[in-house]
C-alpha cells in the first residue's frame, strides 16, 4: 500500500512539473503577454483616430493665412489647431510662421493631406508620411492637383489624447500637367498646364449595322467626350481631343466588324479600358489639320489616358 501511495505521489509531482514548464514556455514565446484580439483592435482604433486627426488637420490648412498680421495669425492658429496640435508646436509656429503649414497665397491653396504611410513607433507614438495637396480653381472644378509638398508628422498620445507634436515639411513640387477626371466613366486624362481652362464637349457616336437585314441601320450609339483647348473660338477653332466611349459588348461588335462607327474604313484606336468601358480615338480625327493638331498628337503619344475600375 505504501509503495502504491509513493508511486502515485511521484506521478502527480511529475505532472505538476510538466505543466509548469509548458506555462513557462508559453510565457517566453509571447514575452509574458498573450496577444489578444483586444490589442489588435486597439491598434486599429488608434490608426483610425490618427488618420482622422491628420485629415482634419489637412482640411484646416487653407484657413491659416501665414502672411496675416501676427495677432490675427496667432488667434487663427489657436482657434483652428489647438484641438489637433500640441501647444508646444503651435508656439513654435507662431514664432516662425513661414515654416508652419498653411496658406501662403490666394491660389493655389492647400486642399488636404494625402497619407502615404502610417507607422507605429511605440504605444503612444506614430509617424505619418504624406503630401500636402495644393489646388487652384481649375483643379477644384475638373480634378487633379496643382502642386504637392511632402510632410512628415509625429503624433503622440498625451493625457489620453492623440495630438500632432512634430511636423517636418519638404519642398513644394509643382505638377507640369493638369488632370481631367471623369468619374462617370472612370478615367483620368493628363493635359499640359497650357490647357488650364479647357472645356468638355459631349456629343454622340452612332453605330450602323454592317450585315444582315439591318445593314446600314443605326443599331448602337454612345458618347464622345471632347476636350477643347481654352483658346478655341468659332472664328479660329483648334484641334479637340475626342474620346469615344464604348461598352465592352459594343467594342466587341466593332472588332468583329458587325457595326461601323465611322465613314472611314478604319476602326477607332483603343486608348484604354476599365471593367465597363473601352475608350478610343476616332479614326482620322484630325483629317482637316486644324490649329493645334501637332500638339494634340504629342499629347496622345504620351499615353495620357488612365482608366480605373468603377
Amino acid at each position: 500500500m505504501k509503495k502504491l501511495i509513493l508511486i502515485v505521489s511521484i506521478l502527480l509531482l511529475l505532472l505538476y512539473q510538466f505543466a509548469c514548464k509548458n506555462e513557462d514556455k508559453n510565457d517566453q514565446d509571447t514575452g509574458g503577454v498573450q496577444p489578444t484580439e483586444n490589442t489588435q483592435k486597439t491598434d486599429e482604433e488608434n490608426k483610425k483616430t490618427i488618420i482622422d486627426l491628420v485629415e482634419t488637420f489637412g482640411k484646416k490648412l487653407q484657413i491659416i493665412s501665414l502672411l496675416e498680421p501676427k495677432d490675427i495669425l496667432d488667434k487663427d492658429m489657436e482657434d483652428n489647431y489647438s484641438d489637433l496640435v500640441s501647444q508646444k508646436l503651435i508656439d513654435a509656429w507662431k514664432a516662425d510662421p513661414l515654416n508652419a503649414p498653411g496658406r501662403l497665397v490666394s491660389s493655389p491653396w492647400p486642399d488636404r493631406i494625402e497619407i502615404k504611410t502610417l507607422n507605429k513607433i511605440s504605444k503612444s507614438e506614430y509617424q505619418v508620411e504624406g503630401n500636402i495637396i495644393e489646388i487652384t480653381s481649375d483643379e477644384l472644378e475638373h480634378g487633379g492637383i496643382s502642386s504637392h509638398r511632402p510632410i512628415m508628422l509625429t503624433v503622440r498620445k498625451t493625457n489620453n489624447k492623440w495630438m500632432i507634436d512634430d511636423v517636418s515639411l519638404g519642398e513644394y513640387q509643382e505638377n507640369t500637367t493638369i488632370t481631367y477626371n471623369n468619374e462617370n466613366y472612370g478615367f483620368n486624362f493628363q493635359l499640359p498646364k497650357s490647357w488650364v481652362g479647357y472645356k468638355i464637349i459631349e456629343t454622340k457616336w452612332e453605330g450602323r449595322s454592317i450585315e444582315g437585314t439591318q445593314s446600314g441601320e443605326i443599331v448602337e450609339s454612345g458618347t464622345i467626350i471632347s476636350i477643347r483647348h481654352p483658346l478655341w473660338t468659332s472664328e479660329e477653332p483648334r484641334q479637340d481631343i475626342p474620346i469615344m466611349i464604348f461598352t465592352l459588348s459594343q467594342w466587341n461588335l466593332i472588332q468583329q466588324e458587325k457595326i461601323s462607327v465611322s465613314a472611314a474604313p478604319i476602326n477607332p484606336s483603343e486608348l484604354g479600358r476599365n471593367n465597363n468601358y473601352v475608350f478610343a480615338l476616332p479614326a482620322r480625327y484630325n483629317y482637316a489639320f486644324p490649329i493645334g493638331y501637332e500638339e494634340v498628337e504629342n499629347i496622345l503619344n504620351k499615353n495620357p489616358l488612365e482608366a480605373y475600375d468603377l
